[in-house]
């Protein structure tokens, strides 16, 4: 079949996006401010960055919701790769706010006030970005000065996606499904060689790592449950002890990709922070937050994958890892 011959400008939609540009203070009666096209541009990029965010997102959800996945197949390396696109779309919004702050604060303050109550915590995309991953609605910081900001509809939209199953509950999944913690006498050599590596000065991380990896003590925690199961966090320390094993190579990255997010995510959020203090000081922001007192809280309450990097805590060397059994390597390898 022939192609129907595109023309740039029209294929890119050009005349839609360059004309959504409608500065406040260019209208009648007010006083131009020359930095607002900036804003409002950074912004508009910001969106459009969150719609690719969201529609790498679903692809990844929508292989992982699969019920079986090759680790050594096409699925998880797109897995891999996109999640690494994610990561790098995300760094670009971190280097966007070097953009932003060629604006001073006086710069500023030439359209701020006509803004109001308007806030980019209003932004939708970017809830749900977090929702997809794994924030659920309860666990937001400033519960009710969200619930007080936001039009309905966008909420119910948030809500929506948070019935869906999360990235942090996929990977659970597919965690708890990886048979080689199962199928060896590896847990049980591990659990002793790690007691027996602990400083009396450690004594509380064995109480810790029998929380995190025994069921039974993960079930009498329901008033603040875990994301990961204990199957899924056995699965995902054997992957960080053994990734020299070529299977277990896309299941590291994986992990590592997933870390990352919350890193760029803490890093957009921290850069943010200051921009906020250098603007504004300690005055409220635009929708009646506490400015960067909001976002402080935000970025110490908003990381989704923490438990993977807890689980740091209970590595050993591997000079002391216990031996694996043959069959095991052979299926750990090509």
């Amino acid at each position: 079949m022939a192609h129907k011959p595109q023309y740039y400008s029209d294929y890119l939609k050009l005349d839609q996006i360059i004309h959504a540009q409608h500065p406040v203070s260019f209208e009648s009666g007010n006083t131009p401010a020359h930095d607002e096209m900036l804003f409002i541009i950074i912004h508009q990029a910001y969106e459009l960055w969150f719609k690719q965010l969201l529609f790498e997102l679903e692809s990844v959800a929508a292989i992982l919701e699969k019920p079986t996945i090759n680790d050594n197949s096409p699925d998880l390396q797109t897995v891999v790769h996109r999640i690494q696109r994610m990561n790098t779309i995300l760094k670009l919004l971190v280097q966007q706010v070097d953009i932003l702050e060629t604006m001073t604060p006086m710069d500023f303050m030439d359209f701020r006030d006509m803004l109001r109550p308007a806030s980019g915590f209003q932004s939708w995309q970017f809830k749900v970005i977090e929702a997809r991953l794994g924030l659920t609605f309860d666990q937001r910081h400033g519960l009710q000065y969200y619930l007080s900001q936001l039009k309905p509809a966008d909420v119910e939209i948030i809500k929506a996606a948070e019935k869906k199953p999360t990235l942090i509950q996929l990977v659970n999944a597919w965690l708890e499904r990886m048979p080689f913690v199962r199928e060896s006498d590896f847990w049980h050599d591990y659990q002793t060689a790690y007691q027996q590596s602990l400083l009396e000065s450690e004594a509380g991380n064995w109480d810790s790592f029998r929380l995190v990896f025994n069921e039974a003590n993960q079930s009498a925690t329901d008033a603040n449950p875990r994301s990961l199961s204990a199957p899924a966090c056995r699965s995902a320390l054997f992957i960080l002890l053994y990734r020299g094993y070529p299977l277990l190579e896309l299941p590291f990255q994986l992990l590592e990709g997933l870390l990352e997010i919350d890193k760029q995510l803490g890093n957009w959020r921290y850069r943010h922070i200051h921009m906020v203090r250098r603007m504004i000081g300690s005055r409220v922001g635009t929708g009646g937050s506490t400015g960067a007192g909001y976002l402080q809280g935000a970025m110490e309450k908003h990381y989704i994958f923490r438990e993977l990097s807890q689980l740091n805590s209970f590595l050993l060397e591997r000079k002391n890892l216990p031996a694996l059994s043959d069959d095991i390597i052979r299926k750990l390898g090509y």
